[in-house]
């Protein structure tokens, strides 16, 4: 069984750069696979491997300035979802382009999965989806309001758009595994929101820890690797990944006329020029020739792309 860690930490670097190769060459020893990303603000990532060397990537983690206390969220796959191990350099762990923010001055009230149905049950309460439009697509908590953003950049602008629609109400946030809510949190508080609160280690925590009759969640919760999503007691869902969009798809998105399996889908087919598309071509060719020759293609995971 593959372990999956999905893990944050807001914690200042000096100097990011000098972690890079130190880290990889830990996890690539200890064979574990996914994306960690390492900024002057803190590292964010999602690993996949055995336990012994998730173990031993947590403790190099932990050993880092600042992240002795280190909290991360595991799940399981039935197979390894990530194609290769990639250390990245980033100016922002999770990109939402505002320069005052900063969640180790101050974020919202940490609300635990137990305590979370209650609040956002309260009438005085408004909840925001603080995640991409297509994620909201395929799941969401009842009632929760969508932006309808295409990247968390667009939070900011939204929320300046539209704060005056919650009048005096109390705002309670949420996303995948918590990392945006640091930030949407700090930055609500900076707007002059005063009462505002997140859901700890997010979704996905929920989902670990709610029974599924008492659950306010609707639908799957998607992840930034193969799995594509996951629902209750965090199974695996039930979607696939449009490569071309990376996107989330149904059994029925396969069947449309449009879908041609890693060059697009119906909500991605007039968003690539011609010579996108045959570049997508053959990268698919060369994922179907790997996978006859018994072999998998490093450009075939979602994270690649």
């Amino acid at each position: 069984m593959i372990i999956v860690a999905a893990l944050y930490k807001f914690t200042p670097f000096a100097d990011p750069a000098a972690l890079r190769r130190g880290l990889l060459s830990t996890c690539e020893a200890a064979g574990v696979k996914g994306t960690l990303l390492l900024a002057r603000e803190g590292i964010n990532g999602t690993i996949a491997g055995a336990r012994p060397g998730i173990d031993a990537v947590l403790a190099a983690i932990r050993a880092l300035p600042g992240c002795a206390d280190l909290d991360w969220k595991e799940s399981r796959a039935s197979e390894m979802p990530f194609g290769r191990m990639k250390v990245r350099l980033k100016r922002e762990i999770v990109t939402m382009g505002e320069p005052d923010v900063n969640p180790t001055r101050a974020t919202g009230h940490y609300v635990d999965p137990a305590d979370w149905n209650a609040l956002i049950s309260a009438e005085d309460v408004v909840v925001i989806d603080t995640r991409n439009d297509y994620e909201v697509a395929i799941g969401t908590f009842e009632g929760a309001v969508d932006p309808g953003t295409k990247s968390f950049r667009e939070f900011p602008a939204w929320w300046r758009e539209n704060a005056g629609r919650f009048g005096n109400k109390r705002v309670a946030m949420f996303c995948t595994g918590g990392i945006r809510c640091e930030k949407s949190t700090n930055f609500l508080l900076g707007e002059g929101v005063s009462e505002v609160f997140h859901l700890r280690g997010g979704i996905l925590k929920y989902l670990e820890e709610v029974p599924e009759a008492e659950s306010l969640w609707q639908g799957e919760c998607f992840v930034f690797d193969q799995r594509v999503s996951v629902g209750h007691g965090l199974a695996e869902g039930p979607h696939q990944m449009c490569h071309a969009c990376r996107r989330p798809v149904t059994a029925a998105d396969l069947a449309h006329p449009l879908y041609e399996e890693g060059v697009r889908c119906a909500r991605c087919a007039d968003e690539y020029t011609d010579t996108q598309r045959q570049r997508f071509r053959e990268r698919q060719r060369q994922v179907d020739l790997a996978a006859r020759r018994g072999r998998r293609h490093l450009g075939a995971g979602p994270s690649d792309h």
